[in-house]
């Protein structure tokens, strides 16, 4: 397993890299949509397990709204991310307390709907990012991964409250705190050695910090792994409701693409309106 894990790590870094740093848009994009649509189907086969035709509802999805966006940009973008940050608040965060509903029920369509628009906004936000710059998309994906080690690691040392055990056991209020104290030194450090880095300058969090002030910053950062967390346990509670393991086996040893973004479909909308507004 761990052997097919790094392989198939490789190969993603030896795809994604170059596409990432040679700055082609074209390629570029159809990267992104590549990883779009089977992100959409993932996430179709959760929301509606069994349905007879799994291919037809994220392929109309990708067609109707990437493929503007990735080609040229889209001036709706802002309410796309701004639609998706009031669903990941209003309607994806509550049910992690009180329950997702039975699929048979209206709710649970819409509930669904509103999940594969927030994918769509959240990729709509990568090519946002990445057009200011690769450096500045990834430093937003890096509190991400920053938080999740982080968390792992304090989880692993010191956790014992359970943060929502019905959903995924293995995570604990003390880990969760882990990573956002991880997310802030980390982050926080590389603000203050940016002045002499044009790297760390060209960073998410440098650039709040010089429009906004480190209250702000700290502000935003504790949002960002607030999102992250609850975009882990959301795409942990659908499955639990679809009774699966993995959102799909596309990614040998890893499982399927969501596996991997979950924790970035909340956070990129949320980057993506914090830098249209800065």
């Amino acid at each position: 397993m761990l052997l097919t894990r790094v392989i198939t790590a490789v190969v993603l870094l030896a795809v994604l890299l170059p596409v990432l740093f040679f700055q082609n848009m074209l390629a570029f994009g159809a990267v992104m949509l590549a990883f779009m649509g089977a992100s959409l189907w993932e996430a179709y086969r959760m929301v509606q397990p069994g349905a007879r035709y799994p291919l037809l509802v994220p392929a109309m999805w990708t067609l109707a709204f990437a493929v503007p966006v990735l080609a040229g940009g889209s001036g709706q973008a802002t309410l796309w991310w701004g639609i998706a940050v009031a669903a990941w608040a209003l309607v994806f965060a509550p049910k992690l307390r009180t329950g997702l509903p039975d699929f048979s029920a209206p709710a649970s369509r819409i509930h669904g709907v509103l999940y594969m628009l927030s994918i769509v906004a959240a990729f709509m936000a990568i090519t946002a990012l990445y057009r200011h710059s690769p450096v500045y998309l990834l430093s937003v994906m890096a509190l991400v991964w920053i938080a999740d080690i982080g968390a792992y690691c304090a989880g692993k040392a010191f956790g014992k409250r359970k943060l929502a055990p019905s959903i995924s056991p293995g995570k604990s209020w003390e880990g969760a705190i882990g990573g956002a104290l991880a997310v802030v030194l980390i982050a926080g450090a590389s603000v203050w050695f940016a002045g002499g880095n044009a790297l760390l300058a060209d960073t998410f969090t440098a650039h709040v910090q010089a429009k906004a002030g480190w209250f702000v910053t700290f502000a935003v950062l504790l949002l960002i792994v607030a999102a992250s967390v609850i975009g882990d346990l959301v795409e942990s509670q659908m499955k639990r409701r679809a009774a699966i393991k993995d959102s799909s086996n596309l990614l040998p040893g890893h499982g399927g693409v969501l596996d991997r973004i979950d924790a970035l479909v909340p956070v990129l909308p949320i980057a993506a309106l914090i830098d249209a507004w800065l």
